[in-house]
């Protein structure tokens, strides 16, 4: 598949700011199957030009500087991506040879499992999910069969519920109510296989939407998302799991970063200078070509 992928975040601000510097997550990786053919990044007001670094799990970080006062701001991320993901056929490894293997690989790059394998600043361990995982990963289970179980029974056991919970609601908040978001739903995934001693990574991008037979795709009617990448062995290395849908990741998942936790993937992060709120919209489209 290849899509158009367009992303706008509009900031509309109650006083002057005066300056705006952060960091943008919003270059997609080129990895797994997936490849960038082209990227652009415009803001209105413009921002210096931008410098670009990849970090410790191989995501694009670009830098955002607006030494212009402004009351308005429009970060606009084009993309053009084509993604051919193979499908697992092979039969993995039992869970606990892979938690045992991921203590033994001798890599300090972005695809060492180890990093993923310890609770993080924005993300803790806790034992009601690792509990819940144990369900479905009993004794000598193939590792990618046992983590589409559990992908599955969060999509069938938790309510997606925009009001439920905020960026920095806690996973074990979110479990413990079993309503949430994307985000949520990937934390929980991410705590319960960690929690097992399997390495498990937070993963942003984007889905495609289908519209219903009959009716017109909306502009702007896709929308930022979040999954889970498990290490499923050497043999296998990382493969992906949408637990708000119940599905492997396959084609019609763009991914943009991944890490410890949202910290480590989150689109924009940025400081301003300004002594008053502000107001976020976001519009994401994500169209096959």
């Amino acid at each position: 598949m290849n899509y158009n992928v367009t992303h706008v975040t509009r900031y509309t601000y109650r006083a002057t700011v005066e300056l705006t510097t952060g960091l943008l997550r919003l270059k997609p990786v080129s990895r797994d199957g997936q490849i960038l053919e082209s990227f652009s990044l415009k803001t209105d007001p413009p921002c210096l030009p931008p410098s670009e670094r990849i970090d410790a799990f191989g995501n694009a970080v670009l830098s955002l500087r607006i030494e212009k006062p402004h009351r308005e701001l429009t970060v606009e991320a084009d993309s053009r991506v084509r993604i051919e993901r193979p499908s697992v056929l092979e039969l993995s490894p039992p869970w606990e040879t892979v938690a045992s293997e991921a203590l033994t690989v001798p890599s300090l790059g972005s695809d060492c499992p180890a990093i993923a394998l310890y609770p993080s600043r924005a993300l803790s361990l806790f034992d009601g999910a690792t509990a819940y995982a144990r369900t479905s990963f009993t004794e000598g289970r193939p590792v990618y069969e046992a983590a589409m179980e559990l992908t599955r029974r969060i999509r069938a056991d938790f309510v997606y519920d925009p009001e439920a919970t905020e960026v920095s609601t806690p996973a074990h908040v979110a479990f413990q109510q079993r309503r949430g978001v994307c985000q949520d739903f990937a934390n929980i995934m991410v705590a319960a296989l960690r929690g097992l001693g399997l390495p498990a990574l937070y993963v942003s991008g984007y889905i495609r939407t289908i519209p219903p037979a009959g009716k017109e795709r909306l502009a702007g009617a896709d929308a930022s998302h979040a999954w889970v990448s498990l290490w499923c062995g050497g043999s296998m290395g990382w493969m992906d799991f949408d637990p708000t849908n119940a599905i492997a990741v396959h084609n019609d998942h763009v991914e943009v970063a991944r890490g410890r936790d949202y910290s480590d993937a989150s689109p924009i992060v940025s400081m301003v200078l300004s002594s008053g709120s502000h107001d976020l919209e976001v519009e994401v489209d994500v169209v096959p070509i």
